[in-house]
């Protein structure tokens, strides 16, 4: 069934079948081997950082990443498992941060007494870590990094 749109849109574009194996390699690219027509399964995934270590914020307004695994951490519309350490309740007893003060409010700014239900789930924003190699270059540059180097052009000027 997948490969009908494909052979209707080739037809329209004049390409013969012949001129386009449907078998053809698949490009080696995020997910490598196989055939375009085959499905592979998925990796595996890497196991989650547990290192209890605040990470650098590299932008300004990053959400914070979560230095700990939550694989186990419901996070659905009955139950938070973070709440249960970073809620501003919690976390005195937990040690834990407190979640912002910004997710205590409503998108006009009013003050709640509750997690605001757009701030309830946690991992839309922040997201554990894992020791992987990138699937692609990473040539992003803090803001620090930037302005160093404008104040070193700067100063090279004549």
């Amino acid at each position: 069934m997948k490969t009908l749109p494909l052979l209707f849109a080739l037809l329209v574009a004049g390409v013969q079948a012949a001129d386009y194996p449907l078998d053809a390699p698949a490009p080696d690219g995020r997910r490598p081997g196989g055939t375009l027509t085959q499905t592979q399964p998925a990796p595996p995934l890497a196991a989650e950082e547990n290192k209890d270590i605040k990470r650098e914020r590299i932008y300004p307004d990053q959400p914070p990443t979560i230095p700990h695994a939550i694989s186990n951490y419901p996070i659905d519309k009955n139950s938070n498992k973070c709440l249960s350490c970073h809620s501003r309740a919690n976390a005195p007893r937990s040690q834990a941060p407190m979640i912002s003060i910004t997710h205590y409010m409503d998108r006009d700014g009013q003050a709640l007494a509750a997690v605001s239900p757009r701030r309830y789930f946690c991992n839309q924003c922040h997201v554990p870590q894992a020791d992987v190699k990138p699937l692609v270059e990473n040539r992003f540059r803090t803001i620090d990094q930037v302005l160093q180097d404008e104040v070193q052009r700067a100063g090279q000027k004549p």
